[in-house]
């Protein structure tokens, strides 16, 4: 089961990061020789990257979790192992493929050019608390299927001691 949400992690994580590269709006950079880099400050591409990254990472979780708990309801422990794991191993590979996508070698850039350019400024997550969206989505989805098999089996309910309720 360990092996089964590591690998859907790896292979979920980095085809979403390129999905993220895709969808995250960037900030545009001006570089000169002179002034080197100048990021024009746009709060709201920072937050949209940070939203996407969340917004595919929520996703992620709820579709890979409820497939390893189809997968493995009777042993729900080690469905919540698996699929924390997953979301470890997915946020950080979605994070890994997007940034990788979306650098830029800013440095190199200030040293070669001549005239002033735009780019757009590398891909990043400025939110630490996105990464840990899958893992959280994971565990809750995890207790509730858990708390739910608990409630429908119920035996203090059925039980001979209990008398009926008067209707």
């Amino acid at each position: 089961m360990l092996t089964a949400g590591i690998t859907l992690g790896v292979f979920g994580g980095a085809a979403l990061g390129v999905l993220w590269w895709r969808l995250a709006p960037r900030v545009p950079v001006l570089i000169s020789s002179e002034n080197g880099a100048t990021p024009g400050y746009q709060p709201q591409e920072y937050i949209g990257a940070d939203v996407a990254f969340g917004a595919l990472a929520l996703v992620a979780g709820l579709v890979i979790t409820i497939g390893l708990v189809r997968m493995r309801r009777d042993q729900i422990l080690s469905v919540l192992v698996a699929s924390v794991v997953a979301g470890i191993v997915g946020s950080a590979a979605m994070w890994f493929v997007g940034t990788r996508l979306g650098s830029v070698d800013i440095e190199g850039l200030i040293a070669t050019s001549t005239e002033s350019i735009t780019v757009d400024a590398p891909l990043v997550v400025t939110l630490p608390g996105v990464y840990v969206v899958w893992p959280l989505v994971a565990a809750l989805i995890v207790t509730l299927v858990a708390f739910s098999d608990v409630w429908a089996d119920r035996p203090w309910r059925s039980s001979p001691d209990v008398p009926p309720s008067p209707q």
